[in-house]
């Protein structure tokens, strides 16, 4: 298990308050990193802290938008005052506020998804990269895109742009990041019990025309996506950049 320590190792989690973001964080602690939980909400992330901390793990909580560049700075210089280093950062969090047809979307939904799906995880990578080069010791960064990334999803096309354009950052910073030991991943879940797939699992007819789509013919649990990020945050990934790891319950085979 040792390929899979994450001990002395500094980890940044988005969304990390619930759902699979929350599963990570879990799983990082567990294997010996000190989670830094990030999230809009400080009583959510505390709760999350006081079961890493009840299970003999490390972490704090610390509020930030992915929205807004100077929270992601400030959240950056928060971390290098308290521990001079960053090795680990998975970009988890995400938004789908709308679920429709296009060609009836608005702006701000447009606005909305771009903003915490795109322009978040490219600003947290910029600002994260900053800190893994000062230590000289490498680092990894592990997004969270979707299978919608690939095969977009009715009703979630704004959503499934957002993930593809997440796939192709991924490969980008992938190949610009390697010169300084930093690999980029992703993984892409399918459809995860989660509150964010309510609009899916909350439809019995939908939930049911999605699960005839998977082999598995349900949807997964956050626990059973968090060993893939583990995976590719530790030294048994050492070889793996650029990769894109779907966990589907076979959708897309």
């Amino acid at each position: 298990m040792t390929l899979f320590s994450l001990e002395k190792k500094i980890a940044i989690v988005s969304g990390a308050s619930r759902g699979i973001g929350k599963s990570i964080a879990l799983l990082l602690a567990q294997q010996g990193a000190h989670v830094i939980l990030v999230s809009r909400k400080q009583e959510e992330l505390d709760k999350v802290a006081e079961t890493i901390s009840n299970r003999g793990g490390k972490s704090s909580a610390i509020v930030c938008n992915m929205g807004y560049l100077e929270q992601i700075q400030l959240l950056m210089k928060t971390i290098k005052d308290r521990f001079g280093r960053l090795d680990i950062l998975v970009n988890n969090a995400a938004a789908n506020p709308y679920f429709g047809e296009m060609i009836e979307a608005e702006e701000w939904a447009w606005d909305k998804t771009n903003e915490v799906n795109l322009k978040g995880p490219f600003f947290m990578t910029t600002e994260a990269v900053k800190l893994m080069r000062e230590s000289g010791n490498g680092g990894s960064i592990v997004n969270i895109s979707s299978i919608n990334g690939l095969r977009p999803a009715m009703m979630q096309g704004i959503y499934s742009i957002t993930k593809a354009g997440l796939i192709a950052m991924t490969k980008a910073f992938a190949k610009e990041l390697i010169t300084f030991s930093i690999r980029v991943n992703a993984v892409l879940p399918g459809l995860t019990d989660t509150k964010f797939a309510g609009a899916i699992t909350a439809n019995e007819d939908i939930e049911k025309h999605v699960f005839r789509q998977i082999p598995m013919g349900r949807a997964a649990d956050p626990d059973e996506i968090s060993g893939a990020v583990l995976y590719l945050a530790s030294d048994a990934a050492s070889y793996t950049t650029g990769s894109c790891i779907t966990c589907d319950g076979g959708m897309l085979a």
